[in-house]
């Protein structure tokens, strides 16, 4: 797996921990509110492995964790080898999907590769062509619920929310979909220049209210992040 970005801080994206991200290329998916599109599109030359792992190295013991994000990062096959690599140098490690890989998320959970995983869940079923840029195999992102909601592997599922794209009943339906007692959060849209789509808006804060408001009818630990 080829990397192709790497944010050295975070404080935001593994729970609790501070981490690195590692950023991969290529994406199934073409959001039109999606934050990097430039890796989705023409992510360019990836960086140089040891330059990765030389840094991961240096900041063992002041580093927590290496979240793996994209793009797709299930995309690539060979992404559990790139995980042991980091595992061997003592981090846990958060993984970022679009749950349409279940397979190789199954060999990841199964073999213990993964700590956390934040699966997003772009929209209610009939909307979720609309919101992912183009067809979506719905039984794939299923089976990735049920397996994250199966197993013992720490996870949330979240949801970025689009002006455009969403509305209450939209998250009536995906409470139906997902009900249960993990974690979910409703993520506000954020525009920038790295957005492929103009023309698209956060919800109001009350809009945001009232969606977290329905949502909590079917999953009770459902919140907004940032709000």
């Amino acid at each position: 797996m080829r990397i192709y970005g790497l944010q050295k801080l975070s404080l935001v994206d593994f729970p609790g921990k501070t981490a690195a991200v590692l950023f991969t290329g290529g994406c199934n998916f073409r959001c039109p509110f999606c934050h990097n599109f430039e890796l989705v599109q023409n992510p360019g030359e990836p960086m140089d492995d040891g330059e990765v792992f030389g840094y991961l190295k240096k900041r063992q013991g002041l580093l927590d964790a290496v979240v793996i994000t994209g793009g797709e990062p299930l995309l690539h096959a060979d992404i559990a080898d790139t995980i042991v690599k980091v595992r061997e140098l003592g981090y846990p490690v958060k993984l970022d999907t679009n749950g349409t890989f279940p397979d190789r998320l199954a060999e990841l959970l199964s073999r213990g590769l993964v700590d956390y995983v934040a699966m997003d869940i772009k929209n209610c079923r009939e909307k979720y062509f609309l919101t992912a840029g183009r067809e979506v195999d719905l039984d794939a992102v299923e089976k990735s619920v049920m397996l994250l909601k199966s197993g013992s592997t720490d996870f949330e599922f979240r949801t970025t929310a689009v002006a455009q794209l969403h509305n209450k009943e939209d998250f009536t339906r995906i409470g139906e979909w997902i009900a249960g007692d993990e974690k979910y959060y409703i993520q506000r849209f954020k525009d920038s220049e790295n957005v492929p789509y103009g023309n698209l808006s956060a919800p109001s804060d009350e809009e945001l209210i009232g969606y977290l408001e329905e949502i909590q009818r079917f999953v009770p630990n459902a919140a907004i992040r940032g709000l």
